[in-house]
């Protein structure tokens, strides 16, 4: 996973972070619930795909290399 897709990731997040706040105004619980859920699914995949790239640049950078390309 690339940081690209943390950042698609995190843009997904919003989104359903947005849903959710709308369905709790209009008293659409189980929708909120599900934008909630979705939305921590996001947030854990970016998570995930930024910690990849920072232990992919730390190796790099422990056999002197470049850094690998972020995409």
């Amino acid at each position: 996973m690339s940081l690209d897709e943390a950042a698609r990731q995190l843009e997904a997040a919003i989104h359903d972070a947005r849903v959710s706040f709308d369905c709790i105004a209009l008293d659409e619980l189980e929708r909120a619930h599900t934008s909630v859920i979705t939305a921590r699914a996001s947030v854990d995949a970016a998570e995930n795909a930024i910690r990849v790239a920072l232990e992919s640049r730390e190796d790099a950078q422990e056999r002197g290399e470049a850094a690998p390309d972020r995409r």
